[in-house]
């Protein structure tokens, strides 16, 4: 479990740094990116190790109906996310428009979708943390930038494309539940 906890640790750290410390973030400037994309994928190995190690109580367990409805939240969170890929102030389609923190929020569905099917101590920590992660980011951007422009609308002819990443980044994800030894289809 110690090694699940650093890994939201510094998981937590290196997203918040820039909101936090902006000032010794902008001062190392390419190197500070670096840095903090190094202490990014460093997070995930050590969450992913510290998960598959740690033990814990388990309350609830995947039923039928809740894998089905985590299947459905992972492709809505997939297409929220996907929503929000392009940088700020750039064309997005119509519910990139609508939300102002999509990535965030596909997130936050992630989080949940995987709460639902997995009762366990260990999910708690890592789903229910970066669950609060991703709330608490939405708090700190709103507060530093209260006031919010809705970015330019991308031709109708391109709100598909979210929908079709939405959909591959499902599959690829789905098939390496499977390769790692758990299936998403129960």
């Amino acid at each position: 479990m110690t090694l699940l906890i650093l890994g939201l640790l510094l998981w937590v750290a290196a997203h918040t740094w820039k909101r936090i410390s902006p000032g010794t973030r902008a001062d190392m400037g390419d190197r500070g990116r670096l840095f903090a994309a190094l202490a990014i994928i460093a997070s995930v190995v050590l969450m992913v190790i510290g998960y598959r190690a740690a033990d814990g109580a388990v309350y609830w367990g995947r039923a039928g109906w809740s894998t089905g409805v985590n299947n459905l939240l992972m492709l809505v969170a997939f297409y929220i996310y996907a929503v929000g890929a392009p940088k700020p102030g750039k064309p997005r389609v119509w519910l990139g428009r609508k939300i102002r923190h999509p990535q965030l929020i596909g997130f936050s569905i992630w989080a949940v979708a995987h709460l639902l099917v997995n009762g366990d101590v260990p999910s708690f920590v890592l789903f229910g943390g970066l669950l609060v992660w991703a709330l608490a980011e939405i708090v700190l951007i709103n507060r530093a930038e209260p006031e919010w422009t809705p970015p330019p609308h991308r031709s109708a002819r391109k709100e598909f494309i979210p929908i079709v990443a939405a959909i591959v980044i499902y599959a690829i994800v789905a098939a390496i539940h499977i390769l790692l030894g758990y299936n998403p289809f129960g």
